[in-house]
């Protein structure tokens, strides 16, 4: 019976695209998108995201794409797959899953069920989305149609890792429903599925995943920021520790992505919403966003002790995708080191053979260089660990560099010794 239901997938971004592709391979699937561009260039075979080869596009012999309302109409499963990142004020933005519960609710049908990915925070799917699929069907949730929640646990650029291979959470707003999306992943889920009680017990999973990470991370940069003071290696005493079998392998840096960065900001907004105001998480947050400063700080202090004057100074740093290996450019907080740079007078230069040099532009305003000038630049940043920057050797990174300069590694690309600081 199930077999027999056409889905939708609403979004065909890092989430959406892999799972549209999975689907595809076994049922009819309709992915739908409001990017023309993407539309056509997923059509012509080739992902952006480089989530999916050419080769995975083709075997989705039952998936097709479009843009238009119309053509999504006969489905009977929608499965929501947008953005929900933070705004200005690092508060919920809902935007795009509010037009997209809208935009089902034109076209939704009595025994449909829509199932939502995007992460939000414990309560979300009823308080916020159903209201709207509700008003704009005329249809009454749980009588006439019915709602899920799976959230998506896709690591981009990550290739061990794969949507199929990764345990999904499942849960529906009754129990049959929710029997019927457990079974509806299990197609396609090779890692299994686990069934949770309510919506609202895997919507505050899928949140509490990243947190715990984000405070973690949180930690190990604040223990950085006391061994500098302290003038030790911050890696030499993670590596130290790291031999106590307990002990967490996480490391300091900048914590950005669409969801270790963004993911808490959910869950404190729904605690304070219910009078409750969490110290830890918000403790861990605020210290995570104000790594870039600190780097930016520690770096210049490095070029006064060289006597190498930071107004005016040109400074390259290498990457800009929140991750190494991945394109994904969502909510880096490399963008963080360059405000504190060109706050500080300094002529920024980024270099990123995996970024987008129109989406970063767009985006952020920031125009990428092709490829960075020997004896140029006062200040050389090993910001994302990239396979061609690992690549590197030290005398070629060095190369870029005036005859006086800094070398700074955050990613711990050079050995302890072969760079003037780093985290």
């Amino acid at each position: 019976m199930i077999k027999t239901k056409d889905i939708c997938i609403i979004g065909l971004g890092y989430v959406g695209l892999p799972l549209a592709v999975e689907f595809g391979k076994k049922r009819k699937v309709i992915g739908f998108d409001i990017n023309m561009n993407r539309v056509n260039a997923l059509i012509s075979g080739f992902d952006s995201t480089l989530e999916t080869t050419s080769e995975e596009l083709a075997e989705a012999i039952y998936l097709r794409y479009t843009n238009s309302l119309m053509e999504i109409k006969d489905c009977e499963i929608y499965i929501v797959t947008v953005p929900t990142p933070i705004n200005h004020l690092k508060k919920p933005d809902l935007t795009y899953l509010e037009k997209s519960s809208e935009l089902i609710g034109k076209v939704l049908k009595k025994g449909d069920i829509v199932i939502y990915e995007s992460t939000v925070f414990p309560g979300a799917t009823e308080e916020i989305c159903v209201p709207l699929l509700e008003q704009q069907s005329g249809l009454s949730f749980n009588k006439d149609f019915y709602c899920g929640y799976s959230p998506e646990r896709i690591n981009p650029g990550d290739k061990e890792h794969k949507l199929t291979n990764i345990k999904k959470l499942t849960s529906g707003s009754l129990p049959d429903v929710a029997t019927e999306i457990d079974e509806l992943y299990k197609e396609i889920i090779v890692a299994g599925t686990f069934k949770v009680d309510s919506i609202k017990i895997a919507e505050a999973a899928k949140v509490i995943e990243n947190t715990q990470r984000d405070v973690n991370i949180a930690l190990i940069n604040e223990l950085a920021l006391i061994f500098n003071k302290l003038n030790i290696d911050t890696e030499s005493v993670l590596e130290a520790a790291g031999t106590k079998w307990n002990f967490l392998p996480f490391k300091p840096g900048l914590v950005g992505g669409h969801c270790i960065g963004v993911d808490p900001y959910y869950l404190t907004h729904k605690a304070i919403e219910v009078g409750y105001h969490p110290e830890m998480i918000l403790a861990g947050r605020k210290l995570n966003d104000n790594m870039g400063a600190h780097i930016a700080e520690q770096v210049s202090q490095l070029m006064t002790k060289k006597n190498i004057h930071v107004i005016g100074s040109k400074i390259l740093i290498m990457g800009l995708t929140f991750k190494e290996n991945c394109p994904d450019i969502r909510n880096t907080r490399i963008v963080d080191l360059i405000k504190e740079f060109e706050g500080n007078h300094c002529n920024v230069d980024v270099y990123d053979p995996w970024a987008n040099q129109e989406e970063v532009l767009n985006e952020y305003g920031i125009k990428l260089i092709n490829y960075p000038a020997k004896d140029t630049y006062d200040a050389i940043l090993l910001a994302v660990a990239h396979d061609e920057f690992k690549a590197l050797s030290l005398e070629k990174i060095k190369a870029y560099g005036r005859k006086s300069h800094v070398v700074y590694d955050i990613k711990y690309l050079l050995k302890v010794n072969e760079s003037d600081g780093r985290l």
